[in-house]
């Protein structure tokens, strides 16, 4: 392994959209599989302390990592084969995935367009399972590749295998064993537009489309977003910090009753799911700060980085929004982002 592709020592607050500080131990940025293959060969390895990081826009870091960071840094984007429903595109896992949404329509293959801009790399994607506007990662995922790095063994995924959940995979639930390192998706033909959403609707006729193509939907939902989150190049966040809370129907009809205009979404299941920001709004929370950490002012979703904050002060003010949402509505939320 090269040395302009390990550090000792290295700052980790440029690798964090959050802007919190932390150093690692060791920094090994991963661009080959057999890198991967090579760690595992190390004396030890399997007792040393890791974290995988693509993007670090789903990560609070909260000190210094006493043990190896790998920054994902695979690259590569293909169009594997054509079949009759779908189109199957394959990319690196340490590509932007933003980046690469666009590139997928920009060569005539739409399906994921309603997750433009969401901030991170395709090997996070599925993770997390990503979803924004009516899609998931789940809806377009076909399968991926990952390497078990106490062992360096890799190993093909198919959605089965992923386990997936409301923003949760297998790979979420045992952070460490696996770095994915190539993602394939299914991109349907013909496609079909989901135009569900009603800020998606809403952006699309003011735009007086009616008709729209893979690309109008990419360019309404980007709009969307930078109306409604912060850049992180401009003021440190992690995106939607609180997952929208799914809860029984007793549940939810028994907040409705004192809350009629409450936002709410009935799932296949029978439970629904709620407005996370909107729980917060209503907690007091929207523009509010605690410390150099604030509820951003424009999306009471996002918890945002005025200068200068460490983990600590993330955690903070979470956990007083938390309580104070769940005193007030009898629902806990949970945070999206991953605590290290």
């Amino acid at each position: 392994m090269t040395a302009a592709l390990e550090a000792r020592g290295a700052d980790l607050g440029r690798f964090n959209t959050f802007g919190l500080p932390g150093r690692a131990a060791r920094l090994v940025r991963a661009r080959t599989v057999e890198q991967l293959h090579a760690l595992a060969r190390e004396p030890g390895w399997a007792h040393v302390p890791r974290l995988v990081l693509g993007g670090g826009s789903n990560l609070v870091l909260t000190g210094d990592f006493a043990g190896t960071v790998l920054k994902v840094e695979l690259g590569g984007r293909r169009l594997l084969r054509i079949e009759p429903d779908a189109w199957i595109v394959e990319a690196g896992a340490g590509e932007s995935w933003h980046d690469f949404v666009r590139w997928t329509l920009a060569q005539g293959w739409p399906g994921l367009e309603n997750l433009s801009l969401i901030p991170g790399t395709v090997g996070a994607a599925p993770i997390q399972n990503i979803g924004a506007y009516g899609l998931e990662i789940l809806d377009r995922f076909d399968s991926l590749d990952a390497t078990e790095l106490d062992t360096g063994a890799s190993r093909s995924f198919g959605p089965e295998d992923c386990a997936f959940g409301y923003r949760d995979s297998v790979f979420k639930r045992n952070p460490g064993r696996w770095l994915v390192t190539a993602v394939r998706f299914r991109l349907p033909r013909p496609w079909r537009p989901v135009t569900r959403y009603a800020d998606v609707a809403r952006e699309l006729a003011a735009r007086g489309i009616e008709a729209p193509t893979a690309l109008d939907i990419s360019d309404a939902v980007i709009a969307i977003r930078r109306r409604k989150l912060p850049d992180p190049a401009e003021i440190g966040n992690a995106g939607s910090f609180f997952k929208n809370p799914v809860v029984e129907a007793a549940t939810c009809a028994r907040l409705l009753a004192a809350h009629p205009a409450m936002p709410h979404y009935p799932q296949p299941d029978g439970r629904e799911k709620l407005a996370a920001g909107w729980l917060i709004e209503q907690a007091g929370w929207k523009g509010r700060d605690l410390g150099p950490v604030g509820c951003y002012e424009r999306q009471a979703l996002v918890l945002v980085n005025r200068g200068g904050a460490t983990g600590a002060d993330v955690r903070r003010i979470a956990d007083a929004i938390v309580v104070d949402v769940e005193a007030r509505f009898g629902v806990r939320l949970e945070p999206e982002p991953v605590f290290v």
